[in-house]
C-alpha cells in the first residue's frame, strides 16, 4: 500500500511571480473579490478565463450526475485554477467558491494563450507549476484508491497546512468545517468528527476555533 512522504509531499512548485509575468506581456488585469463562501464560477459555465489567487483561498467542488457532491481541490493564495481553457475546454468541470474573503486575477483565455506563446521562459516556468499541480492530483487519487479515510483526513489536515514547504509553512488552519473535509476526504462527517477527536486526544491537532495541526499527525499516514 503506498504511504510515502514523497506521495505527501509532491515536487515543490517553482516560485512564480504572477505580476512579472503579466507585465512582461502587456496584458490587462482585473481583479475581483469574492466573499467566504461565494461562487467564483459554476460547473457547466462557459471556460474562457484563467483565475489566479492574489489573497485567501478556493475549492472546486464537482457533481455527479446522480446529485452527489466532492471536493476535489482546495487552493490558497498564488495558485492558478481553471486553466482548462487553455486546453480547449469549453465549460467548467468544477464550481469554484472562496474558502474567506479572496482576491483574485481573471486573466482571459486570449491573452494568457498569446502570453504565453510569446513569453517562452516564463511559459516554461507556468507550464512547470502546472505539472506539479497534476502531480498533487495524481497523488490524491491514489489516496483516495489505497488508503482508509483516516489516512486520508490526516494527509489533507497536512496538506492543508501545507507540511513540508520550505517556505513558511502553515501550521494553524483558519476555521474549516467538518462537513468540509469530510467532503474532501470522501467520508461522512461523523467519521471526520470520530478522527478529529481522536487525533485531538492522541496530541496530533490543536483546536480552539482555529485549527492547529502538528508534526506528529504524519505518523497516521504513515503507519501501516
Amino acid at each position: 500500500m503506498p504511504n510515502t512522504v514523497a506521495r505527501l509531499n509532491p515536487p515543490t512548485q517553482p516560485a512564480f511571480d504572477v505580476h512579472a509575468f503579466l507585465e512582461s506581456g502587456g496584458v490587462s488585469r482585473k481583479v475581483v473579490q469574492r466573499k467566504s463562501g461565494q461562487v467564483i464560477y459554476s460547473q457547466g459555465d462557459p471556460c474562457d478565463s484563467v483565475f489566479y489567487i492574489q489573497d485567501g483561498g478556493a475549492k472546486l467542488r464537482v457533481l455527479s450526475h446522480a446529485g452527489k457532491e466532492a471536493i476535489v481541490a482546495m487552493l490558497d493564495t498564488g495558485d492558478f485554477f481553471g486553466e482548462g481553457a487553455l486546453a480547449g475546454q469549453p465549460l467548467r468541470m468544477t464550481t469554484a467558491i472562496a474558502v474567506g474573503a479572496t482576491s483574485l486575477l481573471v486573466i482571459e483565455k486570449a491573452q494568457m494563450t498569446r502570453l504565453l506563446h510569446e513569453q517562452h521562459a516564463l511559459s516554461d516556468r507556468f507550464l512547470a507549476y502546472v505539472l506539479a499541480r497534476n502531480i498533487r492530483v495524481e497523488a490524491d487519487l491514489v489516496d483516495h484508491l489505497f488508503n482508509s479515510s483516516e489516512k486520508r483526513l490526516a494527509r489533507a489536515l497536512l496538506l492543508l497546512a501545507r507540511f513540508g514547504k520550505p517556505e513558511a509553512p502553515h501550521r494553524v488552519l483558519p476555521r474549516i468545517s467538518q462537513e468540509t473535509l469530510a467532503e474532501m476526504v470522501g467520508t461522512t462527517r461523523s467519521r471526520v468528527n470520530y478522527f478529529m477527536n481522536k487525533f485531538k486526544k492522541l496530541g496530533f491537532i490543536e483546536y480552539n476555533g482555529d485549527l492547529k495541526i502538528n508534526d506528529s499527525l504524519l505518523t497516521v499516514v504513515l503507519h501501516d
